[in-house]
């Protein structure tokens, strides 16, 4: 009986990790729907995010040192 409950033990930790993995998830998605929303906020009318600071031609090398 004793390995028994040890299993029980054991599956309530997994479970309770599994819960505070999926509590933190959930807050990470909050925080990047805010963040979406004040990167919204700062763009132009019609300016897409993801071509902002990008302009046609040769970009400008970045130092990696």
């Amino acid at each position: 009986m004793a390995s028994n409950q040890r299993a029980t033990q054991e599956k309530r930790r997994r479970e309770r990790s599994k819960q505070d993995a999926k509590a933190e998830k959930a807050q990470t998605r909050i925080e990047r729907k805010e963040q979406k929303k004040v990167r919204d906020e700062n763009l132009k009318p019609g300016e897409d995010p993801d071509l902002v600071g990008i302009y046609p031609g040769p970009q400008p090398v970045l130092d990696e040192e």
